[in-house]
């Protein structure tokens, strides 16, 4: 990487998406899309987080709603379905570079889930802010996998 990227001062570009735990994938899409009106631009299944996922956008605004339901009984997400129910699990800022922000933040004494970046939904990078350093949010850092660097 020849030049460092700017980090705006704020951190953070955009709400990326906000997460939400849901029993049943096709269940909620369908709930979303027939409800709302929503459309769904992006499903994956992502092993490694433990999720079925749906990337639902929200009108043309670049944020999205991110339905993820369990692919196990032992994922984080059946562990919050369980403790919690279905509801909101996590809300996600857009940043520029991941490994610069977490660095920021280790630096203002902010816990962050992973010591280095993880993939995230559709190749992005992302880490997570501890709820507990973040008001009881778990907060989600994601560093798009293409135009991170517009």
């Amino acid at each position: 990487m020849s030049a460092a990227l700017e980090i705006p001062e704020h951190l953070f570009i955009a709400i990326d998406h906000v997460g939400i735990a849901v029993p049943d994938l096709d269940e909620a899409v369908a709930f979303y899309e027939t409800t709302f009106g929503m459309k769904v631009a992006h499903t994956e299944t992502n092993e490694e987080q433990g999720v079925r996922e749906a990337m639902v956008a929200v009108g043309d605004s670049g944020s999205f709603i991110q339905l993820l339901a369990p692919l196990t009984p032992e994922s984080t997400i059946a562990k919050f379905l369980d403790r919690s129910g279905p509801g909101l699990q996590q809300l996600a800022y857009r940043v520029v570079d991941v490994e610069q922000v977490s660095a920021i933040l280790r630096e203002r004494g902010v816990r962050l889930l992973y010591d280095a970046p993880r993939r995230g939904t559709s190749d992005s990078r992302i880490n997570f802010v501890h709820p507990k350093d973040a008001g009881g949010v778990l907060v989600e850092l994601v560093q798009p996998a293409e135009g991170a660097h517009h």
